[in-house]
């Protein structure tokens, strides 16, 4: 698996899985430290994230800022960690502004060895079927796949196979 595969569970799931060809103690980093976030989560080509804020500790609150000059966009979105296992579990709750807020979205990421690499599990639930749906059609998967081949290149490592 050298792409993202995303699934659904029940009415308000949604998983990701995708594999690195790192430690879970690299990738675990890399959700982590706002330094390392900057240059690899920034989905399609042409966004920045000038705002990163990841206080990386329980109760700590996330604030991610994503801007793209050339289609005079941008969006944020703000959270809260709730919990921490380095480097195998980070759960927290987040909430994207379009500007108006969405409703909040709990995150379950795992990251676990897996032979020479790791398999990083991605677990979201939204409040209803309806924000599900309005968030798998902002086409959030390609997204995230373009930042994690980034991330792989930033970080020289390489997606598992």
């Amino acid at each position: 698996m050298s792409e993202l595969m995303l699934t659904t569970e029940g009415d308000t799931f949604v998983v990701v899985k995708r594999r690195f060809e790192a430690p879970p103690e690299a990738v675990y980093r890399a959700h982590l430290e706002p330094e390392l976030i900057q240059q690899w989560c920034l989905g399609p080509e042409g966004w920045t994230m000038p705002v990163c804020i990841n206080e990386g500790k329980p109760g700590g609150k996330l604030r991610y800022e994503w801007s793209n000059r050339e289609m005079g966009a941008g969006f944020f979105l703000t959270g809260e960690i709730l919990e921490l296992d380095p480097p195998h579990r980070i759960v927290h709750v987040e909430r994207m502004h379009f500007p108006d807020p969405t409703p909040d979205n709990h995150v379950v990421t795992t990251f676990a060895a897996d032979g020479s690499g790791t398999l990083m599990t991605m677990r979201m639930s939204l409040p209803n079927t309806e924000t599900r749906k309005a968030m798998l059609a902002t086409g959030m998967a390609r997204g995230m796949e373009t930042s994690y081949q980034r991330l792989e290149r930033v970080s020289g490592w390489k997606a598992a196979s």
